[in-house]
């Protein structure tokens, strides 16, 4: 994957809350339901996740990530489930929404929002769900990928700097550069 020739996929915006977010979209040739178990089922998460995440899918549930080299191991809480098309819960003080919709039987729409707790963190935040998604790209296409965590041969570095580019806000320390 080039930097040049990838084009940037996330979107900022302003929730109509007021809360800053970065969205991504993608369409996948799956039914909804096999792609409700890539956002859900632990075993699937952990291939483009950036940690593993043991979902209790129901309002009030407990998830625990874990094996994140940026991150100490933690917890976050299902915020709302409506199996299979919504999942949100708490990361870290953010807000992960997935929202999935059945395009037809084998094509479903696939919306992931994270929605920011510091606005400075969404170019950074952006560039790292560029480098998870293609995983789960690659994933759904049937592709071997070396998951969210490959190292120097996925161009986060250049993805971030693009985003900053292109105005996205920034300035959050980013884990092994600062």
């Amino acid at each position: 994957m080039s930097a040049e020739s990838t084009a940037l996929t996330g979107t900022y915006l302003t929730l109509d809350d007021g809360r800053p977010a970065v969205r991504f979209s993608r369409t996948y040739d799956h039914p909804v339901d096999r792609v409700w178990r890539f956002v859900t089922d632990p075993d699937e998460l952990v291939e483009w996740f950036p940690s593993r995440a043991e979902i209790e899918l129901r309002p009030g549930g407990t998830i625990r990530f874990s094996g994140d080299p940026n991150m100490p191991e933690s917890t976050g809480r299902v915020l709302a489930v409506d199996p299979p098309r919504h999942l949100s819960f708490d990361w870290g003080g953010d807000e992960l929404r997935f929202d999935l919709d059945a395009l037809d039987e084998k094509r479903t729409h696939f919306t992931l929002t994270h929605v920011l707790a510091a606005e400075n963190t969404a170019a950074r935040n952006g560039a790292g769900w560029e480098v998870c998604l293609a995983a789960l790209d690659a994933k759904a296409r049937g592709e071997r990928f070396e998951g969210p965590h490959a190292g120097a041969t996925v161009p986060w570095k250049e993805i971030y700097a693009r985003y900053v580019e292109a105005g996205v806000p920034s300035g959050a320390p980013v884990p092994g550069m600062d």
